[in-house]
Order: structure tokens, then sequence, then C-alpha cells
């Protein structure tokens, strides 16, 4: 892999393997046959950092960095995260819609002409998930539930990013891509926020 990632992946999954300072995740090609393909990227976010910032690399020597995002602001995270190419120049951006998150995660999401939002799948699931999360102890506890994000275009509604995680010993995410116009890099970066940045 070279250090320009594609611009454009229609189907790629994601595996995460927790460690005790980092959550490390592999972004993987699905080929046509839905079997996995090659390493796209390679990530490792840092747990309590002072300010959220996610490099992904070529592989997990971490010598060749290909994209990256990075939150706004140190304190106010709502403000929204940045999503730059590999010379840091900016290609997207998401952010988390806070007043519509109490209940259901919603996001908001850009890529050059493209605006969509995304929104958990199961509203049911979505409750319990919160109450989880505020449980104490039981709350460190890596998420034991199935959740799905759906992405649509803000103009006409159509699909434009669908994110399924499944149920096995560490998590693993089937990702869909459904619009061209949704760069990897910005769907990448937007996935693993969905799995790191969920409870903040």
């Amino acid at each position: 892999m070279t250090s320009q990632a594609p611009t454009y992946v229609p189907a790629f999954s994601m595996k995460q393997r927790v460690t005790l300072m980092a959550n490390k995740y592999e972004l993987i090609a699905t080929n046509p046959d839905g079997s996995d393909g090659p390493l796209l990227a390679f990530a490792q976010q840092k747990r309590m950092a002072f300010k959220e910032q996610v490099t992904f690399y070529t592989d997990d020597t971490k010598t060749q960095p290909v994209f990256s995002f990075k939150a706004r602001k140190t304190i106010d995270l709502g403000s929204g995260y940045d999503v730059f190419d590999a010379d840091g120049q900016p290609i997207g951006w998401f952010k988390k819609e806070f007043g519509k998150s109490l209940l259901r995660s919603s996001w908001l999401l850009s890529s050059g002409q493209l605006n969509a939002s995304g929104t958990e799948r199961n509203a049911t699931i979505a409750v319990v998930r919160r109450i989880w999360e505020f449980v104490p102890f039981v709350g460190e506890i890596p998420l034991p539930f199935i959740f799905h994000f759906d992405f649509t275009d803000a103009e006409s509604g159509n699909a434009v990013l669908s994110v399924e995680r499944k149920i096995s010993v560490r998590d693993r995410y089937r990702i869909t891509v459904q619009d061209q116009r949704l760069d990897f890099r910005v769907a990448a970066a937007m996935t693993v926020a969905l799995d790191a940045l969920q409870s903040r």
C-alpha cells in the first residue's frame, strides 16, 4: 500500500484489538465474495488522551501515515472532528449531535460535496446501551450489544454509509459505502469514531 489511501472502497471491515493503553483498529478490504481482502489501514487510539487524535497508517509498524482525524477543540468535543489526508489537508469532517443523541446516537458527516446524517438503527438497543454505560464498573466492560448505524444523504435521503457491529470475541464491524462520493478515509475515520467515541 502506498501513502495514498484509496478514495472509494464499497465494502470493508474493521477489527478491533483492545490493549491496556490503547484501542487498535485494522481496516480490511472486503472481496466481492465477502471474504477478507488486503489491509487498507491500521489505527491506534490512545485512551484518556487530552485531545482526541487518531492517525491511520499503512500497517501496524506505524511508519507511514495515510490519513488522520482530530478534535477541533480540547474540551468541547461537540465542536466536531476534522479528517486530514497524508499531507495534513482537510478532506472531511464529522460531528456528534448531542441533542439528538440523548436517546439514539446521531452524527453529521461531510465529505467533499456530500453531507449526510447518521443514527442508530435500533432505538431499543440505543436505550439499553445508555443504561449499560452509566452503571458503575459494568460500563467499563465492552458493550455486548450489536448496534448498527445508517447514514443518509441530507438532500436526497439516499443511503450513504452503513456500519454494522457483529458479535465476536473482539469487536468487528462490517461497513458498506453506498455512495461513491464518500471518501474511504472519511468513512474509515467515522467508523473508528463510532466505536472509540460513543461514550464521549
